[in-house]
């Protein structure tokens, strides 16, 4: 990837203004069209939402888009759409104990009214503000009985079994986070007394071990910041097996979406972790070896990202797909998504920029200025490529936002045009939402207002 170091947030404003207006039209023609029957809307067919189950992963993207968009614009269309659908629709994935997505159902939805209602955004209501902080607290506390005891620590399990460690998971330690701040205690058996900082904590770090690669000779191909989609774990003894895929090409090789999840993921967490003070860390290993394995984690990642992108930074959707030796010096060329051979996936574009910019000025913060202005430029660069044609969504029948997202590859599940070879010119939900959420957080920066954060719904 070619970093222009010469953005500047406010060179995208014209591009953001379109993007927002773009946006308002996709919801609201999906509030139109989409039956809510058929389950939650996950990616488009030939530019129509459509459903495909393996977990309902996707509804708080769904709302939670509405909310981003009011807070963006204003629009109270948007914020009682969002509101409406919350209270209606959202609370089964307050206590679904199936899934290890509460962090993105639940901080999409219930977190960001609260965190508006934190910022006086919107009107304050204590019955309704307890409302939001309760769905925060459950939804925590839920997440974290998903949990695998292994050697020196643990892990959230995903939903193949207890054996499986996730890296997008990582994600979700958020809202095990946020129900911690919020005054939450969580009890096991006799009453026993979990801490949820604690379970996050140590997940993060079992991510860090296992998911991330580090060019330290874990295997045949371990090089530094690749990672692996899944881990796999012996239950009987606790002990490390093998990486695995579930939506990438191999075990070895990188899916480039989960890349982008443990980016974003470590970026974030580290900026709540600043605001920790060292005395919670009590039962734990130190506060700054615990940021230092997370910095870690997150510049290898990163690192990855830039080295394994086309120029413009938009990836394909796994860095050891079969037939990208088919398309020559594709590093060194824009990327294309109509070519015969290999999908990019825009959706890891959206979610891995909002994890440059956030890592850059990390750093940039705590006086790392060279290596935080890498990240951050390179985050610019992919969103400036991002939130233009052939990315960009213009059309008016189309409901999504951005194009050439890939859901699952291996499975087939993504739509393929007519007279295509490979999938090309959809959506996503996922992808849709976390590109409205670096739209935000890039204009907030613009406008010089309130930082955005998941644990702004924290007073």
């Amino acid at each position: 990837m070619q970093i222009n170091y010469n953005l500047n947030p406010g060179d995208l404003e014209e591009k953001l203004t379109l993007f927002w207006e773009l946006s308002a039209e996709k919801i609201k023609l999906i509030d139109k069209n989409y039956d809510p029957a058929k389950g939650s809307p996950v990616f488009t067919i030939d530019g129509e939402y459509s459903t495909r189950g393996w977990t309902e992963w996707t509804q708080g993207f769904q709302f939670g888009s509405a909310i981003l968009q009011f807070d963006a614009t204003g629009d109270n269309y948007f914020l009682e759409s969002g509101k409406k659908a919350t209270l209606e629709k959202m609370a089964p994935h307050i206590s679904h104990v199936g899934v290890h997505d509460h962090g993105f159902n639940n901080l999409s939805t219930y977190g960001n009214l609260l965190r508006l209602m934190n910022e006086g955004k919107i009107q304050f209501n204590e019955w309704e503000k307890n409302f939001y902080e309760l769905a925060v607290k459950i939804s925590g506390a839920v997440q974290a009985s998903r949990w695998t005891e292994i050697n020196n620590g643990g892990f959230i399990y995903s939903f193949n079994g207890p054996q499986s460690l996730f890296v997008d998971t990582i994600r979700s330690c958020r809202i095990l986070m946020a129900s911690d701040l919020l005054g939450h205690v969580y009890q096991g058996e006799g009453d026993v007394t979990i801490s949820l900082f604690e379970r996050a904590i140590q997940h993060i770090l079992a991510t860090a071990k296992y998911s991330v690669f580090y060019g330290e000779g874990r295997d045949s191909y371990d090089v530094w910041g690749r990672t692996a989609h899944e881990s796999i774990f012996n239950k009987n003894d606790g002990n490390y097996r093998c990486p695995n895929s579930q939506q990438g090409y191999t075990g070895f090789s990188t899916w480039t979406r989960g890349l982008a999840w443990a980016m974003l993921g470590f970026a974030e967490e580290l900026e709540l972790l600043y605001t920790i003070p060292e005395s919670v860390f009590v039962n734990m290993q130190p506060k700054a070896e615990i940021e230092r394995i997370m910095i870690k984690a997150a510049e290898a990642t990163c690192d990855f990202y830039i080295e394994n992108s086309p120029v413009d930074g938009i990836p394909y959707w796994d860095t050891g797909a079969p037939n990208l030796h088919k398309l020559g010096d594709y590093l060194n060329r824009p990327s294309n998504p109509f070519n015969d051979w290999e999908p990019v996936d825009s959706s890891a574009a959206a979610i891995a920029s909002q994890g440059l910019l956030r890592l850059g000025k990390y750093l940039i913060e705590k006086g790392e200025k060279g290596t935080g202005e890498k990240y951050l430029q390179a985050g610019l660069t992919v969103v400036e490529a991002l939130f233009a044609p052939p990315y960009l969504s213009t059309s008016p029948k189309h409901q999504g936002l951005i194009l050439h997202s890939i859901y699952h590859r291996p499975n087939g599940w993504d739509y393929i045009p007519d007279g295509r070879k490979i999938p090309s010119g959809e959506s996503s939900m996922w992808g849709d939402y976390h590109a409205r959420e670096v739209a935000l957080y890039l204009q907030r920066i613009i406008k010089n207002e309130k930082y955005y954060t998941f644990f702004g719904c924290v007073k």
